[in-house]
């Protein structure tokens, strides 16, 4: 596919337009080298230019009768850019623009906490955010965005998650709440920061949920991530340096047929929440964060007039 830019609202095959789908899957690790046909039948890719610059690529998905949009946060052929890296404004940006209302996003964290094994999925219920350098709000130079941090993600979205999990089946084990710990990155932590981390209360660390997170809540999409868990960080478990391999020797080589069978599980998992999600009125704290701003008459019912790229205000 040819994903160059060319044009603000460029659609790069078929047709993708607002409203076709409230649904996006965020796709993290991995998303690049899903086989063929695993997502469905593409029906369309749209790349949004945003007022925060130009936004991965959007494609439109039918699954089993079941459109969605899907987005790949690392790249289009392969991990293309690190976490530090990622336009989180203008993805979350281009996914309000076309009418998303709901959010599953995967992450492969480390393990911080001695509980917890490689090959699990877990469903993070809160974050620690350690990012430095990364652009976090839609709200430069404007005096709102002080917004509610609780429930950290969507609670409705996580309960069906929980309910299509026990409907289906229970290998790879699900554990139902964990607290994420976002670093800056992309390099690996060290054995003292994993050991602050755990006494500040993280069970796993990872890189790509801050501020994705909170920009979903300026925005006023309810969002909740999947959590696959791939490795212990540094010094949680003794393992030996291996060199030219993915983590250096953090990964066991008894787990990773455990971390690629999490990985599969999370795709069905998503859409069959996305699919029960479906028309499905929103009633939570997500779609409704805003909404002070709106009885006092500070921001009006377009989204796109509430935003400050590079600290101006948008007349």
């Amino acid at each position: 596919m040819d994903d160059r830019p060319r044009g603000a609202g460029i659609v790069l095959r078929g047709s993708v337009k607002p409203g076709t789908s409230r649904f996006l899957l965020l796709g993290g690790s991995g998303a690049y080298s899903l086989p063929e046909g695993a997502l469905g039948m593409r029906l369309g890719t749209r790349r949004l230019r945003t007022p925060f610059g130009l936004a991965n690529p959007i494609h439109l998905y039918e699954r089993d009768g079941f459109r969605y949009f899907f987005l790949s946060r690392h790249g289009e052929r392969g991990y293309e850019r690190t976490a530090p890296y990622v336009n989180y404004r203008a993805n979350i940006f281009a996914a309000k623009d076309l009418g998303v209302e709901r959010i599953i996003a995967w992450s492969g964290p480390g393990i911080v906490s001695k509980g917890m094994q490689p090959g699990a999925l877990v469903l993070p219920d809160d974050l620690l955010d350690f990012t430095r350098n990364r652009p976090s709000t839609f709200f430069e130079g404007r005096g709102i965005g002080f917004v509610r941090q609780f429930p950290v993600f969507c609670g409705t979205v996580r309960k069906v998650l929980l309910e299509v999990w026990k409907r289906g089946t229970k290998d790879p084990r699900l554990v139902d709440g964990g607290t994420y710990a976002c670093t800056e990155g992309p390099r690996l932590e060290t054995p003292a920061e994993v050991r602050f981390l755990a006494r500040a209360g993280a069970d796993m660390v990872g890189m790509t949920l801050c501020p994705e997170a909170f920009l979903a809540r300026e925005l006023e999409i309810c969002y909740a991530p999947v959590a696959y868990l791939t490795n212990y960080a540094e010094g949680v478990r003794a393992m030996p340096y291996r060199r030219g391999v993915l983590f250096e020797g953090m990964l066991d080589r008894s787990g990773e047929g455990r971390v690629e069978n999490a990985k599969d599980a999370i795709l069905p998992l998503a859409i069959g929440a996305a699919r029960k999600l479906a028309g499905r009125k929103r009633d939570c704290p997500c779609a409704v964060s805003m909404e002070r701003y709106r009885r006092s008459g500070v921001i009006g019912p377009d989204f796109r007039t509430w935003v400050s790229p590079g600290g101006r205000r948008r007349k």
